[in-house]
This record gives C-alpha cells, structure tokens and sequence, in this order.
C-alpha cells in the first residue's frame, strides 16, 4: 500500500463549489436525517480520489442505495476514518488548535454526535465551515448551538 497526500485544496474548492447546491452524481440526504455527512465525504472525497469498498466497515458511495454506513452517518464516518487501516481517507481525532482547512468538526449533544460540518478556513482564531441540510459557506462555527464537539484531522490517504 502505498501512503498519498490528502489533497486539502481540491477538498476546498469542492467545498465550496457545492457548499450551496447539490451535486447531481450524489443523492440529497436531507429529508432522509439530513446530508451534511454525504457533503462532508464528498468534500473528503474530492482531496483523496480513493474510496474503502469494505463491506459494512468501508467508505463508498455508487448510489444512494449502494453506498457504506460510513458515506452518510456522522458516528460511521468518524469510525472509519479514525480505525481505517486500508485504502483510502485516515484521520486522528484532535482538538480545535490542531484543526486546519480540509478537516471535519463533528457537533453534538448529549445524545451523542449529529452534525459534519467541513472546516473551510481558520482565521484569527475563529473557525469557519461549509455545510449541507442547513446550506452554509464560510459560517462561522461559534455560531452553531451545541454541547460538544470533536475534530477529525485528515492526515492521509492510502491506496494499492
């Protein structure tokens, strides 16, 4: 196997050439408990060009029915890309400080984890983000409303 970069700027511009529309090779999740992890793997997705074919445990999309838990499901995602040891996308879960463009903050509850926006700039001090279901580019994320969150640092990606 063999270790790539992840691409943090083509994930950019992906983020925001879609931030505020849909992507017609992907199915819109947003009345199906929302889209914003489809967006955030698509974005992940456009820095890597790899995707885990593993059953059950993998990260691909061909359709909205052929598709892993871990393409549209905030916990799926950050288990994948935290435990993958195979091809495509890894991360480390960090803090704010260690979370640069092209990462995921995930947003939660005491119910646990519910929202993936993508970080799309960090700029004196304050984090910004685009997401899906609730449309936004460049939203700062001081001004979501939740109890806790978590950062997923991509640090790579492997391929065959």
């Amino acid at each position: 196997m063999k270790e790539m970069e992840y691409r943090r700027e083509a994930a950019l511009q992906y983020a925001k050439q879609w931030a505020l529309g849909r992507n017609p090779r992907y199915y819109n999740f947003e009345e199906l408990g929302g889209d914003c992890t489809n967006f955030a793997s698509q974005c992940i997705y456009a820095g890597s060009g790899v995707m885990n074919y593993t059953p059950v445990t993998g990260w691909y999309y061909n359709s909205s029915s052929d598709r892993s838990p871990s393409w549209t499901g905030v916990q799926y995602l950050y288990n994948f890309l935290t435990g993958n040891k195979s091809v495509g996308p890894y991360a480390a879960a960090t803090d704010a400080a260690g979370a640069v463009p092209g990462d995921i903050v995930q947003l939660g509850n005491q119910n646990g984890y519910y929202h993936s926006p993508v970080i799309v700039a960090v700029e004196g001090g304050r984090i910004y983000v685009a997401a899906h279901t609730y449309d936004a580019y460049m939203r700062p994320l001081d001004t979501y409303i939740y109890q806790k969150s978590r950062f997923l640092h991509i640090i790579g990606v492997r391929n065959w």
